[in-house]
């Protein structure tokens, strides 16, 4: 049986993090964690450290700020998983610098999660949020490291709950507003699924120095379909309230940033058509049918 590579996981408390490090266990791979001693002091990080430890997961103090301790954990590993939140994507760039310096890293998979930030079609509404991740894309390809990309869309805990309406939490049973003609189709990942291919891919060659997407079927939806999904499950119809695109886009810029955001991804998935408006084989590997074996939660599941 061929060798599992060594991982080392940045961010293994936060949510998508902890099931990285949960399938990396799971499937075997030798796997290590670093951990800030801060985090020892939070309560619910320390209870997750602690399952980890005793699953198999190897601790090692440092952070992203350390240039000795991530050098010293590096050295250990084959890959490299950062997970940190997308804000802090430039807090990424000591951590690039150290992994072209050790030599030892067959692949690097950035923190990114997301949009594939070389696909948004309104960079000039989001720049803020999208640049550190294109920077650091950027900062990786220069320095020669081997990579893998994950682009997944959204979480199913971001906008899906609310029908994308902007302030909900919950989904309207009034009214609901269509944004644009209603017919773009946005993406929506579980994020423990995301984990779960993101660690097949860690010694997939097909991956390597390459962008993995994940449009899985059954999770790809317009707000029109949301919206006739969600009137048929509570037995009738909601009044459709019609917001064009250059309203939208005008309350957007009537907005500061980062207050803007949720409407600002209403815009990019639902209007423009990030997620979906370009083939994935022209650009990248679809993850779905790289591992057919993995079962994604859908929406309506």
């Amino acid at each position: 049986m061929e060798e599992k590579s060594k991982v080392l996981i940045i961010g293994a408390t936060g949510r998508l993090g902890y099931h990285l490090a949960q399938f990396s266990l799971q499937f075997g791979h030798p796997t290590y964690i670093l951990i800030r001693d801060s985090s020892l002091n939070d309560p619910n990080k320390a209870q997750k450290l602690n399952f980890l430890s005793t699953a198999g997961a190897i601790p090692l103090k440092g952070s992203l700020e350390d240039e000795n301790s991530l050098m010293e954990a590096v050295k250990q590993v084959d890959v490299v998983i950062c997970s940190i939140p997308s804000k802090q994507a430039l807090d990424q760039k000591l951590l690039v610098k150290v992994i072209k310096e050790s030599g030892c890293i067959k692949k690097f998979i950035p923190s990114e999660f997301g949009v594939d930030p070389d696909k948004i079609q309104i960079y000039n509404l989001v720049h803020r949020f999208y640049a550190g991740k294109t920077e650091i894309r950027r900062l990786i390809e220069a320095e020669g490291i081997p990579y893998t990309y994950i682009c997944c869309n959204l979480f199913m805990g971001y906008l899906l709950p609310s029908l994308a309406q902007p302030g909900l939490k919950a989904p309207p049973r009034d009214k609901v507003t269509i944004f644009g003609d209603g017919n773009a189709k946005a993406v929506f990942v579980k994020d423990v699924d995301v984990a779960a291919c993101t660690i097949n891919a860690i010694d997939d060659p097909r991956t390597l120095n390459n962008t993995l997407y994940l449009r899985p079927q059954g999770n790809v939806y317009s707000i029109n379909e949301l919206v006739a999904m969600w009137e048929n499950k509570i037995g009738r119809e909601l009044e459709n309230v019609h917001v064009p695109e250059e309203e939208l886009l005008l309350k957007i810029k009537e907005s500061s940033y980062p207050d803007n955001l949720e409407m600002i991804f209403i815009y990019s998935a639902f209007v423009k058509g990030d997620h979906t408006y370009f083939d994935i084989d022209e650009c990248g590997v679809d993850g779905t049918e790289l591992y057919p074996h993995l079962k994604f939660t859908t929406v309506i599941s």
